[in-house]
């Protein structure tokens, strides 16, 4: 025989609360297609990096910087032709103009598009005071 206390639902404790609360918190993230990306840092630049997230246009001037810094190799022909067995399809543009040089024998000239052309000379001005040396 059951009482009326027995079904009477006791309330969620606080640590129960918090867990709930942060479990919808990474569901609505998850829906804006926020993600958490965890990096190891130097206390200093961990810190300083805290600090500027608390800007409202961080976000923007990471992204921007992000842009500019890596390049999505997929987006050129010959950098993804050369890249083929790389598991990861970002590089950084030092390490881009290291993979042109090494490799400028498999890199088709002839059929190369503008865009890769001007991301080429880019690179040789940025890391090969003007020369790639191929």
């Amino acid at each position: 025989m059951t009482t009326a206390t027995d079904t009477v639902a006791t309330p969620p404790t606080r640590r129960e609360q918090l867990r709930l609360a942060k479990q919808r918190q990474r569901e609505r993230d998850k829906q804006r297609g926020m993600a958490i990306y965890q990096l190891r840092l130097p206390r200093e630049l961990a810190e300083k990096l805290k600090a500027g997230a608390r800007h409202t246009d961080f976000t923007d001037a990471l992204s921007a910087f992000i842009d500019r810094e890596i390049i999505h190799m997929d987006d050129y022909e010959n950098l993804r032709l050369i890249t083929w067995n790389r598991a990861l399809r970002f590089t950084t543009r030092a390490d881009a103009f290291r993979l042109y040089e090494s490799n400028w024998r498999h890199v088709d000239t002839n059929t190369m598009g503008p865009h890769e052309h001007e991301l080429i000379r880019e690179l040789a001005m940025e890391f090969g005071n003007g020369v790639l040396h191929v």
